[in-house]
């Protein structure tokens, strides 16, 4: 029987499915990268966008960070200008040792040549009992009655300059001590009454300054919240369409949360400007006044350090206090 000449042809075998439905295509690292940043891009634009097409609301709200800043950065600034002030006074304090009044001169001198050697002494003054005599009737108004007198009662009086790493009063105190172990020396009488004062003064407006600061920064976080929950509020059908569309609550919360991070930068700007005004008004008349009592004393000003601090603080309390607000009423709005 003859064999048939037709071929057989194979077929490839269909492709295994397995399931019903469309094929699901991969996402790959790249891709989710590139659309997580463009959208911080796009929520950061489009927030700021927000902001400058309501700018009354947007004035306003700034306006609030920058005066509840502007007034610790202000104090601030007066502090550090009266330490700078403090600082360069003439009277800086001072050691006096009273000597023996049966100290011969030439051991004085000798123990003056001593004390230039320490390190904690800039400057030895000498007052013998004439000299020390003749100052104290100047000082004292009682010229005429100390005259009359038959004995000078005062005893020769060495007035110790401490350095400025000296100048501290656990330091002058220390160092009165061993002036008090010197056989020359009978008496020492520190003049350190207004250090410590300047430095507790110093110590009290710094505390007073960081507790009006922390209840300011509490006043901006209420205030940039409730701005942020007025505007959840008011995109509330568009946060639920988000949702049911699958955004995450990482994808809804960008857009507020760069709202407050605005409010902040913007507050910043005007404090910053705000602190300068001050500055600027009334620069010209405390130099005017220190020249007057011919001093060097210049104002300073919070500089360019101290400004992006104070902005970049702002910053971070606008974010801060959007964050809390989004938290807190974000995931009170779901899909039903």
């Amino acid at each position: 029987m003859a064999k048939s000449g037709a071929r057989r042809v194979e077929r490839p075998a269909p492709e295994k499915n397995n399931g019903p439905g469309a094929v699901q295509a991969k996402t790959s690292i790249g891709d989710k990268s590139r659309s997580y940043w463009a959208h911080h891009r796009s929520s950061f634009i489009s927030a700021c966008s927000r902001l400058l097409g309501a700018p009354v609301q947007t004035l306003m709200t700034s306006l609030v960070v920058a005066i509840a800043l502007a007034l610790p950065a202000t104090l601030y600034i007066a502090l550090n200008n009266v330490q700078q002030l403090g600082d360069s006074w003439d009277a800086n304090p001072k050691i006096s040792a009273y000597l023996n009044p049966r100290a011969k001169e030439e051991a004085i001198q000798e123990f003056i040549e001593k004390l230039r050697g320490y390190n904690e002494i800039n400057d030895v003054e000498y007052l013998s009992a004439d000299d020390a005599l003749r100052d104290f009737q100047l000082r004292s108004g009682f010229g005429e009655t100390l005259s009359e007198l038959d004995e000078n009662p005062l005893p020769p009086t060495l007035i110790l300059s401490p350095t400025k790493a000296a100048s501290d009063p656990d330091t002058l105190k220390r160092l009165g001590d061993r002036m008090l172990q010197e056989a020359l020396i009978d008496d020492v009488s520190l003049d350190m009454e207004w250090v410590r004062r300047l430095r507790e003064i110093m110590i009290l407006g710094k505390k007073i300054v960081i507790a009006l600061a922390a209840l300011l920064s509490l006043g901006v976080l209420l205030a940039v919240g409730n701005t942020i929950r007025l505007a959840i509020e008011n995109r509330k059908d568009e946060i639920i369409v988000a949702k049911l569309v699958g955004g995450t609550d990482g994808f809804v919360r960008r857009p507020f949360l760069y709202t407050g991070l605005w409010y902040g930068l913007f507050g910043g700007l005007l404090a910053a400007v705000i602190v300068g005004l001050g500055y600027m008004s009334i620069n010209q008349s405390v130099q005017r006044l220190a020249d007057l009592y011919n001093s060097g004393f210049r104002l300073q000003a919070l500089g360019i350090e101290g400004n992006l601090t104070l902005i970049g603080l702002a910053t971070l309390i606008g974010l801060l206090g959007a964050w809390l607000a989004v938290s807190r009423h974000l995931s009170q709005i779901e899909p039903r």
